[in-house]
Parts: C-alpha cells; structure tokens; sequence
C-alpha cells in the first residue's frame, strides 16, 4: 500500500560532505525521489547520520540503494508537497489531500480535503478531568471538567518537497473556565503524494497527582455526513478481522430475496438505492427500523476489549462484540468518502478507545482516546506515604515521587478515502499503523561506519562464540516472551520491564521498591539497540523503539525542578526519591533517533543537554555530603558519564561547539588529578564552566561502568581522537580486577573495596587489553565473563514451567534471572567480541 517513510543512514568519517547530493535508487535501477537532511556531524565537519524521506507508492523494493548523485527524479506539481502560510492558518497540500492547520484557538486542524470531498470539517485535542470534593454535609463527590486545545503556534519543521512537519504547541484549557493545564505538543507529518497524515501526539502531566485525575485524554475530530444513513458505514478493527456495520443496517424481519443481497452489498461498504415505487414497503420497513447514532469500542485491557452502539443519548448501550485484542482502527464514512484512523500500540498503551458519535447528523464526530473515559481515571498518587529503603532497596529516605513534569507520546495515523475501503484494504492499513514501514541498513553498514562507537557483528567461527551468540539470543528471546507472559503493557507501562524476580511468588517483583520497574537502570535501552544494529530483526527493533518511547517520556522529567533528570527504578516509575542524569541520559535515547529522524525524541535530547544544571538543587550525592564549595557533585560514572552523553550527542547534533568545550573541560581536570580516572571518583562539579574537581575520593563504584558509560566514552574516544583519553580509559580496564593491596599501591587515597560486580566491567577491560595489546587482559576478560553466573547457565535447560496452581496462568520460569545481568552481560559480550574476539 502506498506508504510515506523516514530513516536513518550513518557515515563513516570523512565519506559524506554536507553538501553532497543523494539519490535513492531501488533494485532494477530505478530513482525514487528522496528528501535528505544531516542529523548529525564528526568533527570534521562530514556527515556522521543523515535522515532521509520518500513516499512510496507502488509495490515496494525489497531493495534499495542510498547513493551520492545529483540524479534524483523530481516530483511532479501534482505529487510534490506545497505549503501555504497565510495571516491564521498553515494549508499543506501533498497532491492527494489538502490540510488546513490552525495557528490559534480551540481547533487544531481546520479541514482535511480530499478532491472536492471535505473529509474532516474540525480536528482538536480534548481531555476530561475527573475530581473529588466535599460539599457541606461531608459527602465526597466527583465532578468532571472538559477541557480542549489552545494552540499557541505553529510551526512547520520541514516543507518538503517530500516530507511536510508541522509542530504544534498548545496547552488544554478548561471549557467552562480559565484554567489551562497538560501543555502538548502535536506533530504532523504529510508525504508527497500521500493521503495519509502521521500524528504523534504529547502532553507533559503538570497537575497535582492528589486532586487531578485524568478521565480521558485524546483527539476528537468532526466528519461531515451526506446521503441517506444506510450509505454510511463504520468500522472497527477487530482481533483478525473487522466489525462492519451502518447506522441504519437492512436487517428487518423481511430482509430476505433481492434486500439480502443489498445487505450483504452494504456490510461490504458498497453504495446502495431503492426504487421508492418497488421498494415502498421495504422502506418502510428501514424507516421504522432502530437508528444507531453512537458506537464505541473499548480496550480495557490488554486481553479484552468491547465494541458497543446505542441509538441516543438516555438509552442503554447494547454490546454488539467482545475480543482480546483490537488492532486499533476505526473508520467512518458517507458516499462522499471517509476518514480512517488508527493508534499505533492500541491495546499495548491500553485503557484506550475508538468512539464515533452523531453518526445521523450531518457532521459525526470521531475520537481517538489514548486513555478511555470508560476506564477508571489516572491514579498517579505514589504507592505509600513512606519510603523503604532498607527493606526495599528504595533510593532514599527522600520523598520525591512526583509525576509533575513527566511525559506520554501516542502515535496515529490518519487515512482519506473516496469511498467506503475493502476489508483487504483496511487490513493493509491497520498493519502499517502497527507496525510502520521502515528502511534500514544492513548491519555491517552499521558497523562499518562507527557511527554508533564499537560493537561486534554476530561472529559464530569457533564453538565458545556459537554459545555466546546463542545465550545472547536466548536471552532477548527470553523477555520477548517474558513482556507477553507478565502483561507488562498499559498507558504508563507499556515499554519497561521488570528488574529482579521473585521465584517464591513466582513473579517480578512488582510491590518491593527498587526491584519493580527498571527505569533504564544498567542501560537496557543500549543491549536492546546492539541487539537490533546487529541482527536487523524487527521483533528486537519494536521493543527497543517501546522502551526509548517508554524511558524518554514516563520516567524522565520534562519540565519543573528536575527538568532533565531522570527517577531510579521504582514500584512507581516516578516514585524513587533518587533523581538522576543516568537515567534521561540523550545516550539511551540517540539510538532511535538517527534511525528514523524522530523529533519528538530530538526534543528530549535537547532537554537533556544541560541536566548538569539540575543537579544543583538536585545534587546526586546529596545523602553524603553537605553542601560545600563546590555548585554540585558528580561521580565521574553514572553522573558526569551521562553529562558527557547528553553533550557529545548536542555538539554532533548541532556543532555546537560550547558542549564540546564542556566535554573538554571535564576531561582536562580528569587528567590533572592524580588518579585521572582509575579510582573512578566523586568530584566537586561547577555547571557553568564543566569543570569537575579532585576531593580525594576514590570510589571505586561498579555504577561508573555499567550505566553506559564505557559505551558512551569509547564512542567519544572516536570523535576525540585524544590518545591521554584512550589511556585513561583504558587505565580503568586494568585497575579494575586488580587486588586490593595492588589498587592502594597506585592509587593515591583511601581505596575502597567496593570495585564490585567484576563482569560489568569486562567491556572496559577488553578495551584496554585492545589498547595495550595485551593478551593476558583479553583472556582475564573472557574468564570473568564466561564465569559469571549467565556466562555458565544454559537458558533453555534453566528455563522450567511452573505448577499450575502456583500462579494465575500457565508460565515457564528463570528464577534467577535479573535484568541487571542480562544486560550488562550481553552489552560486555557484545564489547568484548569486537575488541578481544581473537583471543577466545
């Protein structure tokens, strides 16, 4: 089916000029047109990622190839996207539709057109609060509040030729009132020659958990009605297939002959009329016949949705379906045509909802709710009035959970049609809003290119590498299933897993603080994305793209005090008083973005550019020193590692050059200090200026290498290309493993034995056995590895199911396993093949 598409291709150093065209060409020969933008730049000013846009309209390639030429085709007038900017509105035209934007006020989009067809007369944004108050006599009483988008501005990101994005920024404000809350931000995205429009669709939560509960959140757009109510049809996505039916369907008790087969006729979306002489009386019958004005479908949850209609408002709702899990599409439409849409991860992100009313009117309205009104409102209160930190392994005593300032993206899609679509066509539509089309290279493009710092291709050349390679698969196979099996799906969810398990319970453990949700803790958003980059699987592809939505949005801070910090792992994804750098770090999140150009998570790393700053009244060390003379503090790993991160990733970006001098800074104090980086310290930080400054604290902290920061600076050490800061990491690759008494004899200052958890810094170890060619490191890194508790489990034997009394569905069971080790082990497998493969 004709589909728009957006990718990223990475470059080696020096191979791409900025100004050097490209051309799209697919298998056979034949040039596609093609829109290309830089996203990124090595120091030297040659591309390192670029973003490409082209609109498809045929039968796809299975192959295509991104070349440097300036032979691209050009669009025809009639397929080409123009933009129109006048004094109140933005018109986009991509040759097939025509969308008009507002710049203010309540409505968002003022009209969809489609030939001489207008297809959506209103579009808006719309959220019901739900709160509890007290009247006189002490009766507690919930009252709802309507609330709509006020849009603030407009602005179109891209023009084309071939791709079109509007942002949209607003606020919701109350209906009957002033109060403005939830700002949002709303993207839309028009390729030429589409008539098909992407919306990816944001809002910040800046309410007070205790008295706001959102009843429903979503888009409601208007569609103008015409001819008779037995033209007109509706449709449902179904679990495999589609509820199809009309406001005013032809099944009477005389429903039989000629009028069967125009029933048939009808539920298959075709146009139909009566001879009023002939079929008087059947039309009578149609006449006298229920009128069905409102249909909705309801995913409550994850295994369970429920399509129902009602004739009018007063009366009852009849349940017309029940299924375990929609595809997410609802579609509407007249003679005239019609306007599909479809949420992307419908029932994943559920309680959601596809809700069609006013079908008889002249104008229907369809709404699209990312949290259904049919479900129990937001509860985003923290589990307890009380931290655990001894028993729970909670942060802090600190009580800090708050969702003030976290964040949630849903993705739609729009489609217009002249006529009622097939089945068939609908089915091609509802995959492609699940399951978008993508292009990507092939992993050795990937791994050429360094674009992404050092990881290893699959390599399966000697009996120990086909058993590596098999646990790493068997270990992402593991949580593939483990995400089905363990329902860890819905709004606020839907992304994250679990961290440690409970093989008494016979479940993650859910209820016990900082073992719940993992929150990015020891970087699975990077195992995920290596794990993609090297396979080029889809299934691995669509989990590291629901963790970077999840991880980027719920559990980082958009906006407040904590405004680029992230909440450690918690029962609550925000409910863990340790608010830190780690967890937002840019570097989790960079990997999605250069694939597929994504601004919405271009946006994010831009608010985690100067987190730094956020640690002041935030200091991570907060709990063990007071304040003194410096601004902050920051352990060189996870804090100033995840500084490093968010500035490398906003220098490339943008060539800013005052991130790099931050960058600079820092490291040009590291190598001042007597122990540079080898007792992996605490330091006094200043923002301002990036310079970190010696305590006199060794550390020694197993956090400095297992929070992404050895992937973070061995990607830098390419861009730098600063020998002092080769040796420097790699100084920590050697004194790592070391003996205690050997630490304090090249150490300067206490020496902590506190240099835990050896297999976490196996990576850093492999690279320092790269840098000095040393054998024997390379084979201490093996050892530590394939010693370690997953290095010498076979996953497939450890697996075993659970008795069927012991938990409320059949299940198979690792009792041992924890998301920390699987991690961290596979990231430092991954590592350790690409530095120090020729040694095992």
């Amino acid at each position: 089916m004709p589909v728009g598409v957006t990718w990223g291709t990475p470059w080696p150093k020096g191979s791409l000029m900025r100004a050097e065209p490209l051309s799209l060409i697919e298998v056979g020969g034949g040039a596609v047109p093609v829109q290309s933008w830089p996203t990124a730049y090595w120091p030297d000013g040659s591309v390192k990622w670029s973003a490409h846009a082209a609109s498809f309209t045929g039968e796809p390639s299975p192959e295509y190839y991104l070349t440097k030429s300036a032979h691209t085709p050009c669009l025809n007038h009639t397929a080409q996207i123009a933009v129109t900017d006048k004094h109140d509105l933005i018109e986009i035209d991509t040759g097939t539709i025509r969308c008009q934007l507002n710049k203010q006020g309540n409505v968002v989009i003022r009209s969809i057109i489609q030939g001489n067809a207008q297809l959506c007369s209103s579009g808006s944004l719309c959220c019901v609060l739900e709160d509890e108050q007290c009247n006189e006599s002490g009766q507690r009483t919930r009252t709802e509040h309507d609330y709509v988008s006020s849009v603030n501005q407009v602005v179109m990101e891209q023009n084309g030729p071939v791709r079109a994005v509007a942002r949209i920024e607003g606020i919701h404000k109350l209906s009957a009132g002033t109060r403005e809350w939830l700002p949002f931000t709303l993207r839309m995205y028009f390729y030429a020659g589409q008539s098909s429009i992407r919306v990816v669709h944001t809002f910040i939560f800046d309410g007070d958990p205790q008295a706001d509960c959102i009843k429903g959140i979503g888009m409601k757009l208007t569609l103008p009605m015409q001819g008779p109510l037995y033209n007109r049809h509706i449709r449902f996505a179904g679990d495999t297939g589609l509820f199809s039916e009309s406001p005013k369907h032809l099944m009477t008790w005389r429903t039989k002959g000629k009028y069967e087969e125009q029933f048939r006729r009808q539920t298959a979306g075709e146009a139909i009329s009566f001879d009023p002489h002939e079929d008087k009386r059947f039309i009578e019958l149609i006449e006298d016949s229920a009128t069905w004005d409102h249909f909705k479908l309801v995913q409550s949850t994850a295994d369970s949705y429920t399509i129902s209609k009602r004739t009018q408002e007063g009366c009852s709702w009849l349940k017309a379906a029940v299924g375990s899990r929609s595809k997410g599409l609802v579609f509407a439409g007249a003679e005239h045509g019609g306007l599909a849409a479809g949420i992307k991860n419908f029932w994943e992100k559920y309680p959601s909802s596809l809700e069609l009313s006013h079908l008889t009117s002249e104008s229907a309205d369809m709404t699209l709710w990312f949290w259904s009104p049919d479900a129990a409102p937001m509860d985003l209160r923290h589990y307890d009035t009380a931290t655990h930190v001894e028993s729970a392994y909670e942060g802090s005593d600190e009580m800090r959970s708050t969702p003030h300032g976290i964040a949630n993206t849903s993705e739609l899609m729009l489609w217009c049609f002249e006529r009622t679509p097939s089945h068939d066509t609908l089915r091609k539509v509802m995959s492609e809003c699940q399951t978008p089309s993508l292009l990507h290279c092939e992993p050795e493009f990937y791994h050429k290119s360094r674009a992404f710092g050092l990881w290893s291709l699959p390599d399966r050349s000697s009996p120990v590498k086909v058993r590596i390679e098999e646990k790493l698969d068997e270990i992402v196979a593991f949580y593939l299933k483990e995400v089905e099996a363990r329902r860890w799906y819905g709004f606020w969810d839907y992304g994250d897993v679990m961290h440690s398990y409970d093989p008494i319970r016979h479940t993650w453990c859910y209820d016990v603080g900082g073992f719940a949700w993992q929150n990015t803790e020891l970087v699975p958003n990077m195992w995920l994305w290596l794990m993609f980059l090297r396979s080029g699987r889809a299934d691995i592809y669509r989990m590291a793209e629901a963790m970077t939505r999840h991880t980027s949005e719920v559990d980082m801070y958009h906006l407040g005090a904590y405004k680029g910090l992230g909440s450690r792992h918690n029962v609550v994804h925000w409910g863990c008083g340790c608010k830190e750098a780690r967890i937002a770090m840019a570097g989790l999140h960079r990997y999605y973005y250069y694939l597929t150009g994504d601004e919405r998570v271009g946006d994010i790393m831009d608010e985690a550019a100067d987190a730094d700053f956020s640690t002041v009244h935030t200091d991570p060390m907060r709990s063990y020193y007071p304040k003194d003379q410096y601004p902050t503090h920051a352990r060189v790993g996870p804090d100033w590692s995840a500084f490093t991160a968010n500035w490398m990733t906003r220098w490339e970006r943008y060539e800013d050059t005052a991130y790099r001098d931050k960058i600079m800074a820092g490291i040009e104090s590291l190598k001042t200090m007597p122990n540079r980086m080898k007792g992996l310290s605490i330091h006094g930080y200043d923002p301002d200026t990036g310079q970190l400054y010696d305590m006199g604290i060794n550390s020694g902290g197993h956090l400095a290498v297992c929070m992404g920061g050895p992937q973070v600076w061995t990607e830098l050490a390419l861009i730098l290309q600063d020998p002092e800061w080769e040796e420097m990491l790699a100084e920590i690759g050697v004194i790592y493993h070391l003996p205690q008494e050997e630490k304090q004899r090249i150490l300067t200052g206490s020496v902590p034995s506190g240099y835990a958890w050896p297999m976490f810094a196996t990576g850093i170890t492999a690279y320092a056995a790269k840098h000095y060619g040393s054998e024997a490191m390379a084979r201490l890194a093996w050892s530590i590895l394939l010693q370690d508790e997953m290095g010498q489990r076979d996953l497939k034997l450890e697996e075993h199911p659970v008795a069927e009394l012991e938990y409320v569905r059949g299940i198979s069971e690792i009792p041992w396993m924890t998301t920390n080790i699987a991690s961290q082990w596979s990231l430092n497998a991954i590592m350790c093949l690409e530095l120090a493969g020729r040694f095992l």
